[in-house]
């Protein structure tokens, strides 16, 4: 079987995310975990679940490989318990298979040059980012917890739990406490 995994940083790419099930889906995948959540999350849950889903002689694909892995070390580790599963991995991007020597060379070589290019992004991004502050142009995310000090206070008046509250405003627990 054919598993697809699909994820975005944020909700505000749905078309990205769309289209990266479709593409899932043209190639052939069965079952599709998708999921919007940022790859320095401590958890993906979707992600996890495609791995505990995939058999023995499974497949799992993703668009690029920035959907799957985030650091060479956590590239080795996911493909480690695929391989331990007896699946294989599959990138449509690079048309990049596992299941041949090949491509386990291929995706040992591309894992370190996606390293490498992610190392160099934040490190242009940091500079970037001095810059603007030195300039007056960058202020920083705008604080989302704090603008609704109101909401909180009201849903605890109400008698929901802190984490029920971060779950229905979409903020940090720690946010709910230090807001109210």
């Amino acid at each position: 079987m054919r598993i697809g995994y699909a994820r975005t940083s944020t909700n505000n790419q749905k078309y990205s995310l769309e289209d990266q099930v479709v593409k899932l889906t043209h190639s052939g995948c069965e079952k599709i975990f998708s999921e919007e959540i940022s790859s320095v999350s401590s958890t993906r849950p979707e992600f996890d679940n495609a791995i505990d889903f995939a058999r023995e002689g499974d497949t799992l694909v993703v668009t690029t490989l920035s959907r799957f892995a985030r650091s060479i070390s956590d590239l080795w580790k996911h493909v480690e318990k695929l391989d331990s599963k007896g699946v294989s991995f599959q990138i449509l991007d690079m048309n990049l298979d596992t299941s041949t020597p090949t491509g386990k060379l291929l995706l040992s070589m591309l894992g370190a040059v996606y390293q490498f290019e992610r190392e160099i992004l934040l490190e242009r991004q940091k500079i970037g980012i001095e810059k603007a502050k030195r300039e007056g142009k960058f202020k920083g995310r705008v604080p989302t917890a704090k603008r609704k000090t109101e909401e909180i206070r009201t849903l605890i008046a109400r008698g929901l739990k802190p984490q029920e509250i971060a779950n229905q405003l979409g903020i940090g627990v720690a946010s709910v406490y230090r807001h109210r």
